[in-house]
């Protein structure tokens, strides 16, 4: 809970499901705490965040020649992405499995995407950690990228159609 502030509503337990700031600035405002509620759009549960009305994912099936590398080490090669475009974040590449050429271990992390949902984490065994992830039981709009694997374009050297990118600069850049 926020320092100097107001609970307005909380559980039997009493953790606090919602509460008034004590900054005066924020006078008039509550701040609810997410997790304590079951949230929904229609009948659908809302995963991480409820949708921003200006914000969306698209999803495309593709023919480009995508490599993923990691200090000259091939990661993946594959000529049957998806390509997943997403409000103001770069173009992922999402590729078959059977297109990653090295071995990956499953990681303990986990994250939740209000358009996506559920995403896995993967490392390379001595190699990079949490370098990418994947969608077991993506929503529906997220549906074409089931089981495929994304890796991060800010950590290593992607190259689509014999071009190398950028390396984008985004929440994961550090």
């Amino acid at each position: 809970m926020a320092p100097h502030s107001t609970v307005i509503a909380g559980e039997e337990t009493g953790g606090s499901a919602a509460y008034q700031p004590g900054d005066p600035d924020l006078a008039g405002y509550v701040i609810l705490e997410f997790d304590a509620f079951e949230w929904c759009e229609e009948d659908e549960p809302i995963v991480s965040h409820p949708h921003d009305p200006f914000g969306r994912i698209d999803v495309l099936r593709s023919s480009r020649h995508v490599r993923i590398e990691s200090d000259g080490r091939l990661l993946a090669e594959s000529s049957r992405p998806a390509l997943l475009f997403e409000t103001l974040l770069p173009v992922r590449f999402d590729l078959p499995r059977d297109d990653v050429v090295v071995r990956l271990e499953l990681s303990d992390t986990v994250t939740y995407c209000a358009y996506k949902g559920r995403a896995t984490y993967y490392s390379v065994p001595d190699g990079p950690r949490d370098i990418a992830w994947a969608y077991h039981e993506p929503l529906h709009d997220a549906e074409l990228v089931r089981d495929r694997v994304c890796f991060f374009d800010e950590h290593l050297d992607v190259i689509v159609d014999g071009e190398r990118r950028d390396r984008p600069v985004t929440p994961w850049s550090s």
